[in-house]
């Protein structure tokens, strides 16, 4: 496959060639070709199957990698980045107990309250790139933390895509949600962006996090996507911050 048989498949004819490398690898990523914590062939297979230098491949695979889309692993070859991995799970989770680490604090105690389909409201239409009115998933669920509730998450999913998705499958899953949502139902998450504020709960939050009324809450509004940018998960959370603090890690 040369440039130019590249440039038919949609790729604009001023991408470089090796994001048009990145673009044909991406396809098959979305496409399940390869799984998540799967190989992908060799950087020598790759060049020969799109007639291209393994270094365009090697620039390629760099950018998926700098995006935590695969991962390299010493004599071992590149493979699909998953959530099941523990140095993964935790990319998304921002806050971190203020003494320790996340991997050292060990995964939250999980309490599902609810998870029913519902038709999606304008504003979660919008985020979810839906129609007003669509059918959608809303997940509510309490981590606790040596047994202390510490973050209280509403999640908004696409409906078809989340078919079968039930409080019992999440009650009953051992691992990390986004492992669920890679493994059960195909869809990973690759890029997630965040609002962040200061606000008071409400009667039941404050409830469902033992806090008073007065507490401030760190409010966290995420929007995940898959592949190609693609929507695909609407998270709010409240997070209490007195044995935890939020950190992000710039540059």
């Amino acid at each position: 496959m040369n440039a130019t048989v590249l440039e038919d498949s949609a790729t604009p004819s001023f991408s470089p060639l090796y994001q048009q490398i990145k673009t044909l690898i991406l396809q098959s990523l979305q496409a399940g070709e390869w799984k998540p914590g799967e190989p992908i062939p060799s950087e020598m297979d790759l060049a020969a199957r799109y007639r291209v230098s393994q270094g365009t491949v090697r620039k390629a695979i760099d950018e998926l990698a700098a995006e935590n889309l695969v991962v390299r692993r010493q004599g071992k070859g590149t493979f699909v980045a998953t959530h099941a991995e523990q140095h993964v799970q935790y990319r998304f989770l921002k806050l971190v107990p203020d003494v320790g680490t996340p991997s050292t604090e060990g995964p939250a105690e999980r309490t599902i309250i609810d998870c029913r389909r519902q038709r999606a409201s304008a504003d979660v239409a919008r985020a979810l790139a839906l129609r007003t009115g669509d059918a959608v998933l809303q997940v509510r669920r309490v981590l606790a933390y040596g047994g202390v509730p510490t973050i209280l998450e509403d999640l908004w999913l696409p409906g078809a895509p989340f078919k079968g998705l039930t409080a019992e499958r999440l009650r009953a899953w051992p691992g990390p949600m986004y492992a669920m949502f890679e493994t059960e139902f195909g869809v990973r998450m690759v890029r997630a962006e965040e609002k962040i504020r200061a606000v008071l709960p409400d009667d039941e939050q404050a409830a469902l996090l033992d806090v008073s009324l007065q507490v401030p809450l760190l409010s966290v509004e995420r929007l995940a996507h898959t592949y190609h940018d693609t929507p695909m998960e609407l998270r709010r959370g409240l997070y209490r911050t007195d044995t935890h603090h939020y950190r992000n890690q710039l540059g």
